[in-house]
């Protein structure tokens, strides 16, 4: 599969869970990617391993997507790495748990700086470098059409991460550049594996999925390579809930 050959590709928090299935499979359909990582260098070492094994080309950058210093940094190395940028896929992401009891204001910088202000500077800087047929890919969460108390946070900066699409859909329209959101529902990566004592949490979730079973990294990527690819040329502004019917 070459879909997506002599492109290239940056997915933010790549290290583990979805960004990494993203981040192999754009790999397999024949993009370049540069593998985002804030802490964990050993998990974006091993992404960058998988997709060489599998013949293709990759690179480990460490940055941390709320700081605009290092998000300047972080596209000017993928560019100097590759030649070129196509792809923006804004998968990093800051998720706490907390009740209204619990917020503070650390907490919403840390929340908004990382899921809406590192896309929308990555964005600004990607486009110094797109050209006509370039894609960015929002990825956001099912929690925004089903939210769960002590979500506040995370589901309202999703929420603002998904309007953002749409703005930026009609901004960029014009340049041929289109912006996607992919909203996974409940998902089980090594990021948030599942545990016997998680059941209490997990199986409510469960009975709220219609196809009555967590989902992976690989049910996401496919779609993700799909939006990225030319097949999904007429697609901009849309969000699409890769979640097995969680509601």
């Amino acid at each position: 599969m070459d879909s997506l050959a002599g492109k290239t590709a940056l997915v933010t928090g790549a290290s583990k869970g979805i960004g990494t299935g993203i981040a192999v499979a754009l790999a397999q359909a024949g993009a370049h990617v540069a593998i985002n990582y804030a802490r964990d260098r050993a998990g974006a070492d091993r992404t960058v391993a998988a997709i060489e094994a599998g013949g293709g080309r990759a690179v480990a950058i460490q940055a941390d997507v709320s700081r605009p210093d290092d998000v300047a940094r972080l596209v000017a190395e993928t560019v100097a790495a590759f030649g070129s940028l196509d792809i923006l896929v804004n998968n990093a992401a800051a998720y706490d748990m907390a009740t209204i009891e619990e917020i503070t204001p650390a907490e919403f910088h840390r929340h908004f700086d990382t899921n809406v202000l590192g896309p929308l500077l990555l964005t600004q800087h990607a486009l110094k470098h797109f050209g006509p047929g370039a894609s960015v890919l929002n990825i956001s969460s099912a929690i925004v059409v089903a939210p769960e108390a002590g979500t506040s946070l995370y589901g309202a900066s999703k929420s603002a991460l998904n309007l953002t699409t749409e703005i930026l859909s009609k901004e960029l329209g014009p340049r041929q550049i289109r912006v996607n959101t992919i909203a996974p529902g409940v998902t089980h990566t090594d990021g948030h594996p599942v545990n016997d004592w998680d059941r209490a949490i997990i199986d409510p979730l469960l009975a709220r999925t219609a196809l009555g079973r967590l989902g992976t990294p690989d049910d996401i990527a496919p779609a993700a390579v799909f939006l990225a690819s030319d097949a999904a040329r007429w697609i901009t502004g849309a969000t699409f809930y890769i979640s097995g019917g969680f509601r």
